[in-house]
């Protein structure tokens, strides 16, 4: 079954839930690729999650150069976030390359900003969260992600769609 018919069903199964305990939800294709999100709240038309992963296997063991061409493509393809996205940093010692809103959203309070980790190692792996730091403060807390169910499906059909053909097995 496919991703988002599976995500589909699983929010229309948890409308109305709300927590501050995130419930985790997992669907798996017949690919391999498992979606994995810390829903927080949901109803008829959004919810809330705190993080989002895909578990890519082709990605296994790959070098960085795919996750840079994964990167790139995620980066001209999700526009429709807060903040337009793009690679700040490549890893190439431990196959990770880290993406973040360019632009951050910046306020006289602080900065909010979406952070997705593309990694090769483990079992391959996608990880998108929402940081907020306040001016002055050290640190940063994570903050949750609010998507409507609409911009959730083609987020994960994006992921999805541009994953890059593995290089090696």
């Amino acid at each position: 079954m496919k991703l988002i018919t599976q995500l589909t069903d699983e929010l229309k199964q948890l409308a109305g839930f709300s927590s501050s305990t995130p419930r985790r939800i997992e669907m798996t294709d017949t690919d391999g690729l498992i979606l994995g999100i810390a829903v927080v709240a949901v109803d008829a038309l959004s919810c809330a999650f705190e993080s989002l992963t895909l578990h890519v296997p082709s990605l296994v063991g790959n070098e960085c150069g795919m996750l840079q061409t994964w990167a790139d493509a995620l980066s001209e393809r999700v526009t429709y976030l807060l903040e337009n996205i793009g690679p700040i940093e490549i890893d190439h010692r431990s196959n990770q390359v880290l993406i973040r809103s360019t632009p951050p959203d910046r306020t006289q309070t602080g900065t909010q900003f979406y952070e997705v980790l593309l990694s090769a190692q483990a079992n391959g792996t996608f990880l998108l969260r929402r940081y907020r730091s306040e001016s002055g403060q050290p640190g940063r807390e994570s903050v949750d992600i609010h998507l409507t169910h609409e911009t959730l499906h083609k987020l994960v059909s994006d992921l999805v769609d541009t994953i890059p053909e593995p290089t090696q097995k």
